[in-house]
């Protein structure tokens, strides 16, 4: 593997874990991704929510919980209260419902704020891996190992690849904040 493929490897590194962040702010539709980071106390073990049941998404504002043993039925309830989420699931005994509010301008723009830092976090996160390329390259130039050539050579290709990640972060952020922002 070359020393570029390596940094490359690490940026698109960075762009799944911004994707993986924005997966978990809600836009006002039921996206059961929100529910990825849940664990539920299941017979003393801390187990994903999606080992425990079954979730779907009935209508665009609502997620639908069946677990397969019913006795987790409280266990998962408990479990979303005292998440993150800020809602409140509905359960009747067999299933878990969880509806999502329309959100209200302010809070929309709250979330685009929210968005935009992420993605000002990821772009941080892909300069910081440039310049540990960089870095790399310059000491690989120091110890004789490659020329000023190369080394220029190796500057020039990881700014590219530097741009093109920060442009791919840029375009992220302008499709949630425009899914964030649709009424």
């Amino acid at each position: 593997m070359s020393d570029l493929a390596i940094y490359e490897e690490k940026m698109d590194k960075a762009i799944d874990a911004l994707l993986g962040e924005f997966n978990s702010i809600r836009a006002g539709r039921a996206n059961p991704h929100i529910l990825d980071k849940i664990r539920i106390d299941y017979y003393g073990v801390p187990t994903p929510l999606q080992q425990i049941g079954n979730i779907s998404v009935p209508e665009a504002r609502m997620i639908v919980i069946q677990p397969w043993d019913m006795s987790a039925v409280s266990a998962i309830e408990k479990a979303i209260q005292t998440s993150d989420l800020g809602l409140t699931p509905t359960n009747d005994g067999k299933v878990i419902r969880l509806v999502f509010p329309e959100l209200t301008e302010d809070r929309r723009k709250e979330l685009a704020k929210e968005t935009k830092k992420k993605g000002e976090n990821a772009k941080v996160a892909i300069r910081n891996i440039r310049r540990d390329a960089n870095d790399a390259f310059k000491k690989q130039n120091k110890d004789n190992e490659i020329s000023e050539d190369e080394l220029k050579n190796l500057e020039d290709k990881v700014q590219k690849l530097t741009d093109k990640y920060v442009a791919m972060v840029d375009k992220e952020v302008e499709t949630k904040t425009k899914e964030i922002m649709t009424v």
